[in-house]
């Protein structure tokens, strides 16, 4: 995809936009608004943020005090650090001997936040990250330049898993000396949970490699299986929280359906901490103090569950809505998702010209509906491999954050447009 035309500036580069932002440009070309009328934004990551059936009620003010003017620890307020840290406790370590404290967590600005000051905290080691995954991980990568990232591509025939055995043999063969993925996986809904996460853990812990864990979807998982109000995390299987090479990124903008709040959290060793938190002092200088002080409440692990058990409620149902009406239109979904809010699609089965992602993309704009093509998360740091065209060209993903009234709308218009197309 091309990007505009703009003179340049001397002693500055062009820095493509990543996949979300670009659908979002292309969607205000042709008239989208922040609550514009006609509308269905399937393509921007965000949950809808109103009240949901059984959820706690939402925040309607911050009291500011008169420190709360005054700059906040860029690692974050002391009550917020701990909050955090047992809220992990209390859902994952019930009964383990090592426990997780303030020092073992750092409070961000946003989820964009805390992956740069993780990505900016490693050493010259071989990264490993996962392809198809996060639009945004393809600039953060090559922006620093300490480390190498190393490609790992993920199979639709095998569920887009990587089993235990081919880990050891990409850390080993690679020589990773760190790993980052998303968990629940964004755009393809895979979860690492159970004996499997576990295993992952083990082997980052036996093979000195460090997982870098993206959980922003912990709160997201489909299987009727679960019990009501289960979430995902990696700090289940930790064994000692500062030795333990896992390092987990999480926040308030999915879990808790807060996007504008732009706070976020690493947790991990305290090692690993220190680390971001310095890496913070000229990145970004630390997050908004007075949101850190209303959003201890949200974190106490009851009513934390509760807006989890809330979650499931709504989005179960917007998930086979979709899932069902994108099927109905005659795309392909190969793997359900097991996780997060997104359907991961292919197109390769509809009448041409609609068999293409972007032009699909683009003609589901003048129906109204933002997706988001499937080649953005073929994300190349750097582009350092040839340019080619990707194997992601005729998949999109959708998401079913919005209101079911979007979603059933825009699966409806959808199913339209390839019908007019057949």
């Amino acid at each position: 995809m091309t990007e505009p035309n703009a003179a340049p500036v001397p002693g500055f580069r062009p820095v493509p936009r990543t996949g979300v932002i670009y659908v979002m440009d292309r969607a205000r070309e042709q008239g989208f608004r922040a609550g514009a009328p006609g509308w269905c934004n399937l393509g921007q990551g965000q949950p809808e943020t109103g009240p949901l059936p059984g959820s706690p009620p939402r925040p309607t003010d911050v009291t500011i005090s008169a420190d709360d003017y005054e700059y906040a620890p860029v690692g974050g307020i002391d009550a917020l650090r701990k909050a955090v840290a047992n809220l992990y406790n209390a859902r994952y370590r019930q009964g383990k001997a090592s426990q997780y404290g303030p020092e073992n967590v750092c409070i961000c600005g946003g989820g964009r936040s805390s992956l740069t000051r993780v990505v900016a905290s490693l050493g010259n080691v071989n990264l490993g990250h996962v392809l198809p995954d996060y639009t945004a991980y393809e600039e953060l990568l090559e922006i620093f330049g300490t480390f190498s990232a190393i490609p790992l591509l993920l199979e639709p025939e095998a569920g887009y898993a990587l089993s235990t055995k081919n880990l050891r043999r990409e850390i080993t063969g690679r020589g990773l000396g760190a790993l980052l993925l998303s968990n629940p996986a964004n755009p393809t809904g895979r979860v690492l949970r159970g004996s499997a996460l576990a295993a992952w853990v083990h082997e980052a812990r036996e093979l000195k490699c460090t997982l870098i864990l993206d959980e922003f979807y912990s709160h997201y998982l489909w299987d009727e299986g679960l019990v009501e109000g289960a979430t995902v995390s990696a700090a289940e299987f930790v064994e000692d929280v500062n030795s333990d090479p896992v390092v987990i990124l999480d926040g308030l903008t999915k879990g808790w359906r807060c996007p504008g709040w732009r706070l976020s959290w690493i947790v991990g060793p305290a090692s690993v901490i220190e680390a971001a938190t310095s890496a913070g002092s000229f990145l970004d200088g630390g997050g908004n103090r007075p949101l850190q002080e209303a959003a201890c409440t949200l974190l106490e692990p009851t009513r934390a569950r509760q807006e989890v058990v809330a979650i499931h409620e709504a989005f179960a149902k917007k998930r086979r809505i979709l899932v069902d009406g994108l099927r109905a239109a005659g795309l392909t979904v190969e793997h359900e998702p097991d996780g997060g809010f997104y359907v991961w699609a292919n197109v390769a089965s509809l009448p041409a010209p609609l068999n293409d992602g972007e032009t699909f993309f683009e003609a589901a704009l003048h129906e109204k509906v933002i997706s988001v093509p499937g080649s953005f998360f073929d994300i190349n740091p750097g582009k350092r491999r040839a340019d080619h065209t990707s194997r992601f060209r005729q998949y999109l993903r959708f998401s079913f954050g919005p209101d079911e009234v979007s979603v059933t709308d825009a699966v409806g218009r959808l199913q339209a447009m390839v019908a007019r197309a057949r």
